[in-house]
């Protein structure tokens, strides 16, 4: 089933630059300069959020503080697609549905209606933009935060990724070494992997713990990615942790701990916590998106990724409350962009996408 997307107000159509941008729509009236973004993996709604959801962190303290999106849906089966549409706006093609098993680049035959680049592959050309060229261009900052990024001995500390034309090693976890490429999408653009920028921000997870220190040291954008035990991916994990839900809630516990306490977040802090993808078993999708010129079904037998829920965090949203208004991966992209005053990329200016608004943003809080 598909569920139907409220509408905003309407947007341009897309410009046919491989840029994939569309207009800008006016900013969020959200005062909000630090957004942290945690995605967790392949979990439906009911189990994440039922009563009997071990997940009680994620329900018991998490939820009260913010506002539950409860029909928040994912773009795709698999992850990597989802986490290329969060970051970029481009829909799915037959090697990201495949989490790209051979890191390869991405073979483009033109730009279609919204910013699409027509063809396959896993690595975009570098003319193919996400958020962090976007901030980058603005003058603003913005790191990915890898958990075991730089655990393996024989690779990169930062940047971390296959050759191209070359197997992906990271599909099955190792022990010590639970780093995925598919849940790094920033390493699938060649804007950024081909630039100095990817070495200084595709980082480690410790890195995190410095940069909350101070409002200065954090990124306006800061993107977390829990290895394959914490992000509840495994089930049990490599190294005997118990893994799913509650190794998720026990990185949760530790990681939105120090995030919601740090400088950045106490002065203008948003925070998202979601699942990339439900289980394979629901492809429903929202929203209205556009078909992907790629892939017939996104969700490969179906339209989406289906339901898995977020939950947000901010001094502006109202602690406690739930919200039912329809929202996606590439309004998540929309409503970042909406915060610094960006264009939307590619699905994220599809007409009718409602991005964060008074329904999430109280307009009576600071």
């Amino acid at each position: 089933m598909v569920a139907a997307c409220s509408s905003g107000s309407s947007k341009p159509s897309a410009s046919s630059s491989t840029s994939a941008v569309t207009s800008t729509t006016a900013a969020a009236a959200a005062p909000l300069g630090h957004v942290f973004i945690i995605n967790l993996e392949n979990k439906s709604f009911d189990e994440t959020w039922g009563a009997s959801s071990p997940a009680t962190f994620l329900n018991q303290t998490l939820r009260p503080k913010g506002q539950l999106l409860s029909q928040y849906f994912g773009t795709a089966h698999l992850s990597l697609g989802n986490y290329i549409a969060q970051i970029s706006g481009q829909g799915p093609n037959p090697d990201t549905q495949s989490d790209c098993i051979a890191y390869k680049d991405f073979v483009s035959t033109g730009t279609g209606a919204l910013g699409q680049e027509l063809g396959a592959g896993c690595v975009y050309p570098a003319t193919v933009k996400t958020i962090a060229d976007q901030l980058t261009a603005k003058g603003k900052t913005w790191r990915s935060y890898q958990e075991d990024i730089g655990n393996s001995p024989t690779e990169p500390k930062t940047c971390r990724h296959p050759t191209l034309g070359e197997g992906d090693p990271t599909l099955i976890a190792r022990k010590g070494d639970m780093y995925a490429t598919r849940h790094n999408p920033f390493v699938y653009f060649h804007s950024i992997i081909d630039t100095p920028s990817c070495a200084a921000n595709v980082v480690g997870l410790d890195a995190l713990t410095v940069d909350l220190a101070s409002e200065s040291t954090t990124p306006n954008l800061s993107y977390i990615t829990p290895n394959l035990c914490h992000d509840g991916h495994d089930t049990p994990c490599v190294d005997g942790q118990p893994g799913g839900l509650v190794s998720s809630d026990q990185f949760l516990t530790e990681w939105t701990t120090k995030i919601l306490a740090s400088p950045a977040f106490k002065k203008d802090g948003l925070l998202i916590v979601t699942f990339d993808e439900a289980e394979s078993g629901d492809s429903a999708a929202c929203c209205g998106t556009p078909p992907s010129p790629n892939a017939a079904m996104p969700g490969r037998n179906g339209p989406g990724g289906g339901r898995v829920g977020a939950v947000v965090i901010a001094g502006n949203v109202t602690p406690g409350s739930e919200n039912a208004t329809p929202y996606n991966h590439y309004a998540l992209l929309c409503s970042i962009e909406d915060v610094f005053g960006l264009e939307h990329l590619g699905f994220a200016g599809a007409p009718g996408l409602k991005c964060f608004g008074p329904d999430v943003y109280d307009a009576t809080k600071p």
